[in-house]
């Protein structure tokens, strides 16, 4: 398997699954202040029972790209893209940017109690 490509798939998945979180009340209440309204908005209150689930999806998906980005030795041949350290770096880069997100979004849903 593609070392790379299970990095960055699971760093996409992570983000969607933080997102699928909190969509229940982080979404909403972005819609409602970007001022787009309506009944429909009540229904993403359903996801609520599965923020559990979608939370440790997260977590699973960053393991996963920690895994893949500082644990397992590289094994790529010289001349390939994963043998250059640049490209190592910016996926950590990116990595923790996605880390950084995910903890905003976290913070953003602490915080709904005290807005509503």
């Amino acid at each position: 398997m593609n070392p790379q490509l299970v990095t960055r798939t699971s760093l996409m998945a992570s983000v969607l699954a933080a997102l699928g979180a909190t969509a229940c009340c982080v979404a909403p209440l972005l819609l409602v202040t970007l001022g787009i309204g309506g009944a429909w908005l009540a229904s993403l209150r359903a996801l609520e029972a599965y923020q559990l689930h979608f939370t440790v999806l997260t977590a699973g998906f960053l393991g996963v790209a920690f895994y893949y980005l500082y644990i397992q030795p590289r094994r790529c041949k010289p001349g390939e893209v994963c043998a250059s350290p640049a490209v190592l770096r910016r996926q950590r880069l990116v990595f923790w940017i996605v880390v950084a997100i995910i903890t905003v979004i976290g913070a953003l849903y602490s915080l709904i109690p005290f807005l509503e």
